[in-house]
C-alpha cells in the first residue's frame, strides 16, 4: 500500500517495511522500516512516512477489518545493516585467513 499509495518524493524506493509491533490495546502500531542508502535518505524517508502516517491507516483502514485501526509509528530498523557489517567482517576475516601461511610451513 504505501509502495503503490503514498506519492511523497522524499519516501526512497528501496525501502521495506520488516516487521510491525501492535500494543495490546490495539490502539498504536510501531512499524519498522529498513531503507536502502545514505543516512539522510533514510531520515526523509522515515520523516515522510511519519508525515504520511494519517493516510496510510486511512487507506489501510478500508482494507483491513478492525475494531480500531491502530495509530502508526515509523522507526527506522537498522538490522539489516549490522548484518551487512557482520558480513562484511566475517569476509575480511576469511581473506586474512587465506592470506596466513599454513603452521609446519
Amino acid at each position: 500500500m504505501i509502495s503503490r499509495d503514498v506519492r511523497h518524493p522524499d519516501v526512497a524506493e528501496l525501502f521495506t517495511v520488516t516487521r510491525v509491533q501492535i500494543s495490546k490495546d490495539l490502539r498504536y502500531a510501531k512499524v519498522y522500516i529498513s531503507v536502502i542508502g545514505a543516512l539522510v535518505d533514510k531520515q526523509k524517508t522515515l520523516d515522510a512516512l511519519q508525515s504520511a502516517a494519517g493516510f496510510i491507516a486511512v487507506h489501510s483502514s478500508k482494507k483491513v477489518v478492525m475494531r480500531y485501526f491502530p495509530e502508526l509509528r515509523f522507526t527506522l530498523d537498522d538490522s539489516v545493516d549490522k548484518h551487512m557489517k557482520i558480513e562484511e567482517l566475517l569476509a575480511d576475516i576469511a581473506k586474512e585467513q587465506q592470506q596466513r601461511p599454513l603452521s609446519g610451513e
